[in-house]
């Protein structure tokens, strides 16, 4: 690992629909995985767990969390 590399790590414990803070934490992990310097890991936990669930039915005006959990899972580190 390099020196000037950042660890970011994102716990997601909330439901991936209802409120936007999984989306959050999401996007802005998507955006952290783009740089060379930042290592990122994403940790769900309690309901963050149905985050990674296949096969979501997403709610009107929702992004797909499964997806962006999928996509980000290729490029950095996603844990249950």
């Amino acid at each position: 690992m390099n020196d000037n590399q950042k660890k970011y790590l994102f716990i997601i414990n909330d439901a991936p629909y209802g409120n936007e803070r999984p989306y959050n934490a999401l996007r802005l992990a998507h955006n952290l995985v783009k740089k060379p310097e930042a290592q990122v890991q994403v940790f769900l936990m309690g309901d963050g767990v149905m985050c990674a669930r296949k096969g979501q039915k997403t709610p009107d005006g929702y992004y797909n969390i499964e997806r962006m959990i999928k996509s980000l899972a290729q490029r950095g580190k996603v844990a249950t």
